[in-house]
């Protein structure tokens, strides 16, 4: 029987263990040392991949303003599909974002002078800024953005900053315009926000609403929301107005008809009832499974 030799064996955890602490101290040059032992030593090990991910990330990092656009969305690429998989197989996710996060500022830094470009909306500080958990900074970016609250990336953006900042009864009016804007972008950013009381209205939305079946429906999330909480009326009230399309008009209509059953004003209360159900018999349904 072949015998185990324990001090052998244990050289290769020895060699990973020093290129892991390395790499978590951000120490490029310790971490290229200690990678290339672990790869002298154990040319197999199963960790050399995600190790050499993270040390290339050390050695990518600089102070320099990038060149161009091209040049921001090659570093946010090599951080989010080499480097954060990466850092989520050798830290754990609970480590993997403060680990990436100083990465992410200075990409940040660097793509500040960049200006916004609706073709490449992804290719800005403002989502780095997010990404380095540094809400006011991706807010005060997204801010210098013209006419930010009309075009659906910034709006997201801006979004998600006021709610790490101020919480969800800060940014209903921003939801309700993304929702009526871009109806997938909404859909993408309701499960990165993670807010408990968001996500409950959000599963009953999906699971009781008739609508079309499609990402589409979340267009008439704002509306639908008035019938279930109509205590959000003057948060959502406080939406700008958007392109007026059917799913904006039916939430300036569930206001009106909030405000006629309060003040009892019965006639041009069945005026506007027969309006929404005109406008769309789901969203009718579920106002008047609460009356």
């Amino acid at each position: 029987m072949q015998q185990l030799d324990i001090f052998a064996d244990s050289h290769d955890v020895v060699l990973r263990n020093a290129a892991l602490d390395a790499l978590q101290r951000h120490d490029a040059a310790q971490a290229h040392a200690s990678c290339e032992a672990l790869r002298a030593e154990c040319p197999h090990d199963p960790t050399l991949g995600a190790l050499d991910a993270l040390l290339d990330a050390l050695q990518q990092r600089g102070d320099a303003a990038f060149a161009d656009h091209d040049a921001l969305h090659d570093a946010g690429e090599r951080l989010l599909l080499r480097a954060a998989p990466a850092a989520q197989r050798l830290f754990g996710n609970d480590l993997a974002g403060p680990w990436l996060a100083p990465l992410w500022r200075e990409v940040a830094q660097r793509a500040a002078h960049l200006p916004f470009i609706a073709a490449r909306a992804d290719d800005h500080a403002a989502p780095a800024w997010l990404l380095a958990g540094d809400w006011q900074a991706a807010a005060d970016a997204t801010a210098n953005i013209e006419s930010w609250r009309r075009i659906p990336a910034p709006l997201g953006w801006m979004s998600e900053a006021r709610h790490r900042l101020q919480g969800l009864e800060a940014i209903w009016p921003l939801l309700a315009e993304l929702a009526w804007l871009a109806p997938a972008r909404f859909d993408a950013l309701t499960p990165r926000l993670a807010d408990p009381a968001l996500d409950k209205l959000r599963r009953r939305f999906d699971a009781s609403f008739d609508g079309e079946g499609s990402i589409a429906d979340l267009a008439w999330f704002p509306a639908w929301l008035l019938t279930e909480k109509p205590a959000l009326a003057t948060h959502l009230g406080a939406a700008q107005r958007s392109r007026h399309d059917a799913p904006e008009q039916a939430l300036r209509l569930m206001l009106s008809l909030l405000l006629l059953e309060r003040e009892g004003r019965h006639r041009e209360l069945i005026e506007r009832r027969k309006a929404l159900r005109d406008l769309h018999a789901g969203l009718w349904d579920a106002y008047m499974r609460t009356r």
